[in-house]
């Protein structure tokens, strides 16, 4: 086996995972396979956080049998994790990681093998813990008793492909929103050390990053054994803010910027560390998912609207102007027109840099599935459409308060329309220049108007 190909689907976190994966194979001696070429072996990272997310997936997996039919095809990330039934169909060939401390150890297996002589049958269980490899010797290996389950993916080195590397340094959910499947793909909560979060941050940015987004499937949890706040002592926790701390100086690291929170992970101490920092992006993105305390309460959410309120003015006192980003869902079981109008009030009092905005959709093993008051699929694209526009607005009118300033941009291209995004995250269009820039480059730019795309800038 000498080449390999990665698909990968879903969040940041999966996104690191698979650049820990790529750093594996090549440690072990194989080659990235770019098209037309067919690889020996192909990994798919999957991801089931919705029914359009996990159809993705199966459609990944059936594009590799049919494209590359020779290849062993290893199925990781979320989906292989659940028992939803959503992969009790798949054919010869395909091997699903259902426990993720597998996944090191069988790549390597795998790796030592045959490649047209490895088959990997899936069981009707997405949980494929004792299915055998076929090596290359004809042994047959079953996972509980001889693999080393000891062997890990590595840390990074680099994060191929892209301007800004992104760094895991949590992982795990045991909050249960109820709409969220994550606490049953993810559910051991557990935690980078902060030595160790250090030297990959080290690496990454001796490989040339200038902007590393820290991240995790609950960040504002780091170093905490619960994202339950409850659960926390004093219901307090400084660890994230000491992990910035630490990590902001780092020579020649120029960007920090934070994943996702929730408004109750903005507290002084973290936003006293942005304030003591550069370096640390003004760029907060806090998950409101509704604006109604009715709806929040039956989402399970550990804050309410008033909360998020506080949340979003003290940050404006620490920070100047800072971007806020959300997600919100549209159509929540029950959401109400006065629910929905609350929704509405809150983006529009806090000025959302941006909205990324989802239509409910009931996920096989949540609670939400099962809750009475389905909102009507037609009420639910309405109101997304509205909501839609007002990201347009509020996104612009965040973005035009900033034109005759000077921003920092981070270049992530070098052809004809350079562009390259802004501390507070927004993407900003180079007018010609005559100066030589390349991708990765960091420059000051005045911003000068706001265009078809966004805003644009001349180089200073």
């Amino acid at each position: 086996m000498k080449t390999f190909s990665i698909n990968t689907l879903g969040c940041k976190v999966n996104q690191y995972e698979t650049q820990q994966i790529h750093e594996l194979l090549e440690q072990l001696g194989l080659h990235k396979c770019e098209p037309p070429k067919n690889p020996d072996l192909v990994i798919i990272n999957t991801c089931c956080v919705t029914h359009t997310a996990s159809a993705k997936s199966r459609q990944y997996i059936r594009k590799a049998q049919k494209l590359s039919p020779d290849a062993a095809v290893v199925v990781c990330g979320c989906l292989p994790t659940v028992q939803t039934g959503e992969l009790n169909n798949i054919s010869k060939n395909v091997h699903l990681i259902g426990d993720r401390e597998n996944l090191a150890s069988t790549l390597k297996q795998i790796a030592r093998g045959n490649a047209a002589a490895s088959y990997f049958q899936s069981p009707q269980s997405s949980l494929n813990i004792n299915t055998t490899i076929k090596a290359e010797n004809g042994h047959k290996i079953k996972f509980k008793k001889e693999l080393n389950n000891h062997l890990t993916l590595p840390p990074l080195t680099s994060f191929k492909g892209q301007t800004r590397a992104f760094l895991k340094v949590q992982d795990g959910c045991d909050g249960y929103c109820t709409y969220c499947i994550v606490p049953k793909t993810r559910p051991f909560v557990h935690n980078k050390p902060v030595k160790a979060v250090i030297r990959e941050a080290k690496s990454l940015v001796k490989a040339g990053h200038r902007e590393i987004v820290v991240t995790g499937v609950f960040l504002g949890a780091y170093g905490q054994e619960s994202v339950r706040r409850k659960n926390w002592p004093n219901q307090q926790n400084d660890n994230l803010s000491i992990l910035l701390d630490k990590m902001a100086k780092i020579p020649h690291l120029a960007r920090i910027r934070l994943s996702s929170l929730e408004p109750g992970d903005v507290t002084p101490q973290l936003l006293d560390i942005f304030c003591k920092h550069t370096n640390i992006m003004p760029h907060l993105h806090l998950s409101l998912q509704s604006g109604s305390n009715a709806v929040l309460k039956k989402m399970c959410r550990q804050y309410n609207s008033d909360i998020f309120r506080e949340k979003i003015e003290l940050a404006k006192r620490y920070l100047d102007r800072p971007a806020i980003t959300t997600d919100i869902i549209v159509g929540f079981p029950g959401e109400t027109d006065t629910d929905f109008e609350q929704t509405i009030k809150l983006a529009k009092d806090v000025g959302f840099a941006k909205m990324h905005i989802f239509s409910f959709s009931p996920r096989k093993g949540t609670a939400a599935a099962n809750m009475q008051g389905r909102v009507d699929i037609k009420i639910v694209k309405e109101r997304s459409e509205i909501l839609h526009r007002l990201n347009i607005e509020l996104s612009q009118k965040f973005q035009q308060q900033f034109i005759g300033e000077t921003a920092e941009i981070l270049l992530e291209n070098d052809n004809e329309q350079i562009y390259g995004r802004s501390e507070r995250y927004f993407m900003v269009y180079l007018e010609k220049t005559r100066k030589k820039l390349k991708k990765n480059d960091l420059i000051r730019a005045k911003l000068v108007r706001y265009g078809e795309n966004g805003i644009c800038g001349d180089v200073l």
